[in-house]
Protein backbone atom coordinates (compact mmCIF):
# COMPACT_ATOMS: atom_id res chain seq x y z
CA UNK A 1 0.00 0.00 0.00
CA UNK A 2 1.53 3.63 -0.94
CA UNK A 3 1.25 5.23 2.41
CA UNK A 4 4.37 7.42 1.88
CA UNK A 5 5.50 10.78 -0.09
CA UNK A 6 9.33 11.94 -0.20
CA UNK A 7 10.05 15.52 -0.40
CA UNK A 8 13.30 17.03 -1.75
CA UNK A 9 14.61 21.16 -0.59
CA UNK A 10 17.22 21.21 -3.13
CA UNK A 11 19.29 24.54 -2.19
CA UNK A 12 22.57 26.05 -3.32
CA UNK A 13 24.09 24.73 0.23
CA UNK A 14 21.63 21.97 1.40
CA UNK A 15 19.81 19.04 0.34
CA UNK A 16 17.06 17.93 2.87
CA UNK A 17 14.97 15.45 1.87
CA UNK A 18 12.58 13.92 3.93
CA UNK A 19 9.72 10.78 4.00
CA UNK A 20 6.31 11.58 5.36
CA UNK A 21 2.99 10.46 5.84
CA UNK A 22 -0.09 11.58 3.28
CA UNK A 23 -1.07 13.70 6.60
CA UNK A 24 2.68 15.37 6.42
CA UNK A 25 3.92 13.94 9.73
CA UNK A 26 7.41 13.37 8.52
CA UNK A 27 8.51 9.79 9.46
CA UNK A 28 12.60 10.50 9.15
CA UNK A 29 14.84 13.21 7.59
CA UNK A 30 18.48 13.76 6.25
CA UNK A 31 20.13 17.05 5.69
CA UNK A 32 23.34 16.89 3.26
CA UNK A 33 25.60 19.54 1.57
CA UNK A 34 25.08 20.09 -1.65
CA UNK A 35 28.64 20.69 -3.50
CA UNK A 36 27.14 22.49 -6.37
CA UNK A 37 30.84 23.54 -7.76
CA UNK A 38 30.85 19.15 -8.05
CA UNK A 39 28.49 19.59 -11.09
CA UNK A 40 24.95 17.83 -12.40
CA UNK A 41 25.71 14.17 -11.73
CA UNK A 42 27.22 14.25 -8.32
CA UNK A 43 24.42 16.77 -6.95
CA UNK A 44 21.56 14.25 -8.96
CA UNK A 45 23.81 10.89 -7.01
CA UNK A 46 23.39 12.77 -3.67
CA UNK A 47 19.35 13.89 -4.35
CA UNK A 48 18.88 9.73 -4.97
CA UNK A 49 21.01 9.08 -1.93
CA UNK A 50 18.99 10.90 0.45
CA UNK A 51 15.79 9.43 -0.98
CA UNK A 52 17.10 6.00 -0.46
CA UNK A 53 18.15 7.13 3.40
CA UNK A 54 14.84 8.22 4.66
CA UNK A 55 13.20 5.56 2.91
CA UNK A 56 15.40 3.30 4.43
CA UNK A 57 15.49 5.05 8.26
CA UNK A 58 11.39 5.19 7.65
CA UNK A 59 11.73 1.38 7.70
CA UNK A 60 9.65 1.65 4.15
CA UNK A 61 10.10 0.00 0.75
CA UNK A 62 9.60 1.84 -2.35
CA UNK A 63 6.72 0.24 -3.59
CA UNK A 64 5.05 2.01 -0.59
CA UNK A 65 5.79 5.11 -1.75
CA UNK A 66 3.30 6.79 -3.79
CA UNK A 67 5.34 10.28 -5.01
CA UNK A 68 8.79 12.70 -4.71
CA UNK A 69 8.38 16.36 -4.62
CA UNK A 70 10.98 18.19 -5.38
CA UNK A 71 11.30 22.55 -4.40
CA UNK A 72 14.37 24.03 -6.03
CA UNK A 73 15.15 27.59 -7.10
CA UNK A 74 14.02 28.05 -10.71
CA UNK A 75 13.73 29.46 -13.64
CA UNK A 76 12.60 25.82 -14.45
CA UNK A 77 9.82 23.95 -16.32
CA UNK A 78 7.54 22.25 -13.93
CA UNK A 79 6.06 20.44 -16.69
CA UNK A 80 8.52 19.10 -17.58
CA UNK A 81 10.94 17.93 -14.57
CA UNK A 82 13.51 20.46 -15.96
CA UNK A 83 15.79 22.99 -14.32
CA UNK A 84 16.64 25.59 -16.87
CA UNK A 85 19.46 27.26 -14.98
CA UNK A 86 19.81 28.74 -11.61
CA UNK A 87 22.65 30.86 -10.37
CA UNK A 88 23.70 28.61 -7.20
CA UNK A 89 23.41 24.94 -8.72
CA UNK A 90 25.11 22.96 -11.52
CA UNK A 91 21.75 22.38 -13.82
CA UNK A 92 21.72 23.90 -17.28
CA UNK A 93 18.45 22.42 -19.01
CA UNK A 94 18.46 19.78 -17.02
CA UNK A 95 15.72 16.97 -16.34
CA UNK A 96 15.71 15.93 -12.59
CA UNK A 97 12.65 14.40 -12.96
CA UNK A 98 13.40 11.76 -15.22
CA UNK A 99 16.42 9.59 -13.73
CA UNK A 100 14.32 10.12 -10.17
CA UNK A 101 11.43 8.77 -11.83
CA UNK A 102 13.20 5.67 -13.43
CA UNK A 103 15.32 4.59 -10.36
CA UNK A 104 11.84 4.79 -8.06
CA UNK A 105 9.27 4.23 -10.00
CA UNK A 106 7.08 6.35 -8.85
CA UNK A 107 5.85 9.72 -9.92
CA UNK A 108 8.45 12.49 -9.40
CA UNK A 109 7.24 16.32 -9.10
CA UNK A 110 9.44 18.96 -9.79
CA UNK A 111 8.34 23.03 -8.58
CA UNK A 112 9.93 26.50 -7.43
CA UNK A 113 11.05 26.61 -4.49
CA UNK A 114 8.52 29.80 -3.51
CA UNK A 115 5.01 27.61 -4.75
CA UNK A 116 6.92 24.59 -2.68
CA UNK A 117 6.66 26.92 0.17
CA UNK A 118 2.79 28.30 -1.00
CA UNK A 119 1.59 24.76 -1.29
CA UNK A 120 3.30 23.77 2.41
CA UNK A 121 1.70 26.81 3.82
CA UNK A 122 -1.87 26.04 2.14
CA UNK A 123 -1.65 22.28 3.22
CA UNK A 124 0.22 22.03 6.36
CA UNK A 125 0.89 25.69 7.93
CA UNK A 126 -0.89 29.11 8.16
CA UNK A 127 -3.22 28.55 5.16
CA UNK A 128 -4.72 24.99 6.25
CA UNK A 129 -8.27 24.49 5.82
CA UNK A 130 -8.47 27.50 3.11
CA UNK A 131 -8.68 27.41 -0.43
CA UNK A 132 -6.97 30.24 -1.72
CA UNK A 133 -4.01 31.38 -0.37
CA UNK A 134 -1.49 33.85 -1.69
CA UNK A 135 2.13 33.45 -0.27
CA UNK A 136 4.63 36.47 -0.02
CA UNK A 137 8.22 35.71 1.12
CA UNK A 138 10.33 39.02 1.80
CA UNK A 139 14.13 38.30 2.90
CA UNK A 140 17.20 38.62 0.68
CA UNK A 141 14.24 38.83 -2.53
CA UNK A 142 11.23 38.28 -2.59
CA UNK A 143 8.96 36.12 -4.12
CA UNK A 144 6.01 34.44 -4.20
CA UNK A 145 3.15 31.20 -4.89
CA UNK A 146 -0.49 31.05 -5.09
CA UNK A 147 -2.85 28.15 -4.06
CA UNK A 148 -6.42 29.15 -6.10
CA UNK A 149 -9.49 26.67 -5.51
CA UNK A 150 -7.16 24.09 -3.78
CA UNK A 151 -4.65 23.81 -7.05
CA UNK A 152 -0.94 26.00 -7.20
CA UNK A 153 -1.72 28.64 -9.87
CA UNK A 154 1.38 28.32 -12.51
CA UNK A 155 0.64 29.91 -15.17
CA UNK A 156 1.20 29.75 -18.86
CA UNK A 157 5.18 29.12 -19.02
CA UNK A 158 4.85 28.23 -15.25
CA UNK A 159 6.73 30.99 -14.18
CA UNK A 160 3.19 33.06 -12.74
CA UNK A 161 3.46 34.66 -9.34
CA UNK A 162 7.11 36.39 -9.94
CA UNK A 163 5.38 38.96 -7.30
CA UNK A 164 8.80 40.39 -5.83
CA UNK A 165 9.07 42.01 -9.51
CA UNK A 166 6.09 43.77 -9.73
CA UNK A 167 6.33 47.41 -10.24
CA UNK A 168 5.13 49.41 -6.97
CA UNK A 169 7.76 52.63 -7.49
CA UNK A 170 7.70 53.45 -11.25
CA UNK A 171 10.33 56.29 -10.03
CA UNK A 172 12.05 53.82 -7.59
CA UNK A 173 15.53 52.23 -7.15
CA UNK A 174 16.60 50.08 -10.39
CA UNK A 175 16.18 46.18 -9.50
CA UNK A 176 18.91 43.45 -10.13
CA UNK A 177 16.16 42.06 -12.84
CA UNK A 178 17.04 45.45 -14.64
CA UNK A 179 13.13 46.46 -14.12
CA UNK A 180 12.60 49.73 -12.23
CA UNK A 181 10.77 49.95 -8.73
CA UNK A 182 10.17 46.71 -8.67
CA UNK A 183 8.86 45.37 -4.33
CA UNK A 184 11.87 43.06 -4.48
CA UNK A 185 14.05 46.85 -5.20
CA UNK A 186 12.04 48.56 -2.24
CA UNK A 187 11.30 46.07 0.24
CA UNK A 188 13.43 42.94 0.30
CA UNK A 189 16.02 42.60 3.32
CA UNK A 190 18.51 43.19 0.94
CA UNK A 191 16.85 46.74 0.12
CA UNK A 192 16.13 47.92 3.45
CA UNK A 193 19.90 47.17 4.33
CA UNK A 194 20.81 49.49 0.78
CA UNK A 195 18.72 52.39 2.52
CA UNK A 196 20.29 52.06 5.34
CA UNK A 197 23.78 51.90 3.99
CA UNK A 198 23.20 54.59 1.55
CA UNK A 199 22.09 57.00 4.79
CA UNK A 200 25.56 56.43 6.50
CA UNK A 201 27.30 57.06 3.33
CA UNK A 202 25.47 60.59 3.10
CA UNK A 203 25.93 63.29 5.56
CA UNK A 204 22.72 62.44 7.70
CA UNK A 205 22.23 62.01 11.11
CA UNK A 206 21.77 58.44 12.18
CA UNK A 207 22.52 55.59 15.18
CA UNK A 208 23.22 53.61 12.37
CA UNK A 209 27.26 54.89 12.21
CA UNK A 210 27.61 52.80 16.14
CA UNK A 211 27.48 49.33 13.72
CA UNK A 212 30.45 48.17 11.76
CA UNK A 213 27.82 46.19 9.32
CA UNK A 214 24.14 47.76 8.53
CA UNK A 215 21.81 44.75 7.50
CA UNK A 216 17.91 45.30 7.45
CA UNK A 217 18.08 43.71 11.29
CA UNK A 218 19.76 47.01 12.42
CA UNK A 219 17.51 49.32 10.44
CA UNK A 220 14.59 47.83 11.74
CA UNK A 221 15.98 47.37 15.82
CA UNK A 222 16.94 51.33 15.07
CA UNK A 223 13.92 52.15 13.58
CA UNK A 224 11.70 50.77 16.68
CA UNK A 225 14.08 52.59 19.15
CA UNK A 226 12.89 55.61 17.54
CA UNK A 227 15.75 56.95 14.99
CA UNK A 228 13.78 59.01 12.34
CA UNK A 229 16.02 58.05 9.50
CA UNK A 230 15.76 53.90 10.24
CA UNK A 231 11.59 54.65 10.63
CA UNK A 232 11.26 56.86 7.54
CA UNK A 233 13.92 53.49 5.79
CA UNK A 234 11.50 51.23 7.04
CA UNK A 235 8.34 52.95 6.37
CA UNK A 236 9.05 53.10 2.93
CA UNK A 237 9.62 49.58 2.86
CA UNK A 238 6.85 48.45 4.37
CA UNK A 239 4.18 51.00 2.55
CA UNK A 240 5.75 49.69 -0.92
CA UNK A 241 5.37 45.89 0.18
CA UNK A 242 1.60 46.68 1.28
CA UNK A 243 0.91 48.24 -2.09
CA UNK A 244 2.09 44.46 -3.65
CA UNK A 245 -0.06 42.80 -1.15
CA UNK A 246 -3.08 45.41 -2.10
CA UNK A 247 -2.50 44.56 -5.42
CA UNK A 248 -2.36 40.76 -4.51
CA UNK A 249 -5.61 41.13 -2.78
CA UNK A 250 -7.57 43.05 -5.85
CA UNK A 251 -6.10 40.17 -8.23
CA UNK A 252 -6.74 36.92 -6.65
CA UNK A 253 -9.54 37.85 -3.58
CA UNK A 254 -7.56 35.53 -1.34
CA UNK A 255 -9.04 34.08 2.27
CA UNK A 256 -5.69 34.62 3.40
CA UNK A 257 -1.87 36.62 2.55
CA UNK A 258 0.97 34.80 4.15
CA UNK A 259 4.01 36.72 4.72
CA UNK A 260 7.47 34.47 5.69
CA UNK A 261 10.87 35.41 5.12
CA UNK A 262 13.17 37.19 6.87
CA UNK A 263 11.48 40.70 7.21
CA UNK A 264 8.20 38.57 8.59
CA UNK A 265 10.39 38.37 11.28
CA UNK A 266 10.27 41.91 12.46
CA UNK A 267 7.23 41.27 13.49
CA UNK A 268 3.84 43.55 14.13
CA UNK A 269 5.12 46.56 12.58
CA UNK A 270 5.26 45.03 9.45
CA UNK A 271 1.62 43.57 9.76
CA UNK A 272 0.30 46.64 10.77
CA UNK A 273 1.69 48.63 7.87
CA UNK A 274 0.90 46.07 5.65
CA UNK A 275 -2.79 45.50 6.80
CA UNK A 276 -3.39 49.84 6.94
CA UNK A 277 -2.06 50.08 3.07
CA UNK A 278 -4.11 47.16 2.09
CA UNK A 279 -7.67 48.82 3.87
CA UNK A 280 -6.91 51.67 2.41
CA UNK A 281 -5.89 50.85 -1.16
CA UNK A 282 -8.46 47.23 -1.75
CA UNK A 283 -12.15 47.33 -1.68
CA UNK A 284 -14.00 47.28 1.81
CA UNK A 285 -15.51 43.97 1.50
CA UNK A 286 -12.20 42.11 0.06
CA UNK A 287 -9.72 44.20 2.69
CA UNK A 288 -12.18 43.25 5.65
CA UNK A 289 -12.37 39.21 4.39
CA UNK A 290 -8.71 38.63 4.01
CA UNK A 291 -6.75 37.60 6.57
CA UNK A 292 -2.72 38.93 6.88
CA UNK A 293 -0.67 36.54 9.06
CA UNK A 294 3.37 35.01 9.51
CA UNK A 295 4.22 31.47 7.80
CA UNK A 296 3.89 29.13 10.07
CA UNK A 297 6.45 26.35 9.14
CA UNK A 298 9.76 28.16 10.42
CA UNK A 299 12.79 26.63 9.35
CA UNK A 300 11.53 23.32 7.58
CA UNK A 301 9.25 25.33 5.53
CA UNK A 302 11.27 23.62 1.90
CA UNK A 303 11.10 20.67 3.07
CA UNK A 304 7.51 20.32 4.07
CA UNK A 305 6.53 22.20 0.80
CA UNK A 306 8.38 19.03 -0.79
CA UNK A 307 6.15 16.83 0.96
CA UNK A 308 3.12 18.92 0.33
CA UNK A 309 3.49 18.99 -3.29
CA UNK A 310 3.84 15.57 -3.93
CA UNK A 311 0.73 14.58 -2.16
CA UNK A 312 -1.21 17.90 -3.34
CA UNK A 313 0.02 16.35 -6.91
CA UNK A 314 -0.42 12.54 -6.54
CA UNK A 315 -4.01 13.13 -4.84
CA UNK A 316 -5.99 12.67 -8.08
CA UNK A 317 -3.48 9.79 -9.38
Amino acid sequence: MQKYVVGVDLGGTKISTALSDLNGEVISQTTVPTKANEGEIPVLNRIIESVEKVIKDGSATYDEVKAIGIGSPGPLDAEKGVIIHTPNLPFNNFNLVEPLNKKFGVPVYLDNDANVAAIGEYMFGAGRGTKHVVFFTVSTGVGGGAVLDGKIYRGHTSNALEIGHMTVAPDGPRCNCGNIGCVEATSSGTAIAKRGQEAIASKVETSLRKYEKVTSYEVFTEAAAGDPVCKDIIDNALNYLGIAIANAVSIFDPEVIIIGGGVSKAGEIVFDTVRKVVDKRCFKSMAESVKIVPAGLGTDAGVIGAVALAILESQDK
